[in-house]
């Protein structure tokens, strides 16, 4: 694994666990909400973010967290790799309340773009299952030839996939 995407629902822990699999694999993390926000929670432009992203899928080492579907297929043409947090609904809606409230008024995101918790956004987490994991599978089916996908069910289940990785 050199280009790793990672994905899953909001909440799930993608940012932690690039964290720790850049740790273990020595590859460097890069978090799309950094480069996707600009201040006050503004997205970039559409035709901006992509070419953003090709430039970033574009190195030979990298793990890209984050989903962005406008963005899905740049990584997944350079992706060697697909980790899917895919964890309950109930569990991503519980790492997104610890997540807002540890980091309630601090910019962690990105520059410029403090925590905040909306109705839209716990909607989009709770219809994750049902409105964007059916457009990530019919995605991976067109690079189901390139790039190998890692499926981790549970919190526990990535902790065992993270372990079993050399340090």
């Amino acid at each position: 694994m050199q280009r790793v995407a990672v994905v899953g629902s909001g909440g799930a822990g993608k940012t932690t666990f690039c964290r720790e699999l850049g740790r273990r694999t020595g590859l460097p993390v890069i978090h799309l909400d950094h480069h996707y926000w600009r201040p006050h929670w503004t997205p970039t432009p559409t035709d901006q973010w992509r070419k953003t992203v090709a430039e970033l899928a574009a190195g030979d080492r990298w793990i890209m967290d984050g989903n962005y579907r406008s963005s899905l297929d740049l990584r997944l043409e350079r992706a060697d790799a697909v980790i899917i947090l895919a964890f309950s609904r109930w569990r991503c809606l519980v790492g997104l309340l610890r997540r807002w409230w540890t980091n309630r008024g601090r910019a962690v995101q990105a520059d410029g773009c403090p925590e905040r918790l909306d109705w839209k956004f716990l909607r989009w987490v709770w219809r994750y299952p049902i409105d964007s994991r059916p457009l990530l599978d019919a995605a991976l089916v067109r690079y189901a030839d390139t790039v190998r996908v890692v499926e981790l069910a549970s919190p526990a289940v990535a902790r065992s996939f993270l372990r079993e990785l050399p340090a």
